[in-house]
């Protein structure tokens, strides 16, 4: 039997980088338990007035953020604040998928305008890794805004 997961980052800022990611993915910030989210209205700030509602000190409120995918399919990502940043290569990381199906340059192009878009939220680009056929397609390492690497794949 398969089981479901959650990826989790350690982060300084669980908001910010809750939000590069779910731009990064294309997923959404849930809505507070309970709270029936209006269409258009913002996820954040709904969590911040149950916050308030239900008396979480206001300097709590940045000390955990969620996304999901909108349709059901992929990990929900959970980011919890910690007090030490990323002082080492992680050891596990991320490989987002931005040119299925693509090979040679066709599949480089679409990895390099992915990067360009992910950059203009925050990343940084760290390296480009050329196809090496018969085993390897190409990818992009890159680091999301708090230095946890990725790989464009």
């Amino acid at each position: 039997m398969s089981r479901h997961i959650q990826v989790t980052f350690d982060a300084h800022d669980p908001r910010a980088l809750s939000s590069f990611w779910r731009d990064a993915l294309g997923y959404v910030h849930p809505g507070p338990p309970g709270v029936e989210l209006a269409e258009g209205e913002d996820p954040l700030a709904a969590w911040d007035g149950f916050l308030a509602r239900i008396g979480v000190p206001e300097a709590q409120w940045n000390t955990r953020s969620a996304i999901e995918d909108p349709d059901g399919h992929g990990p929900r990502v959970f980011f919890q604040q910690v007090p030490e940043g990323k002082v080492a290569k992680n050891r596990v990381h991320l490989d987002v998928r931005a040119a299925p199906g693509l090979q040679g340059d066709e599949r480089m192009a679409a990895l390099e305008a992915e990067c360009a878009r992910l950059v203009a939220l925050g990343a940084t680009r760290v390296r480009r890794d050329e196809p090496a056929p018969p085993m390897g397609a190409g990818f992009l390492v890159m680091t999301d805004p708090e230095g946890n690497e990725f790989c464009l794949d």
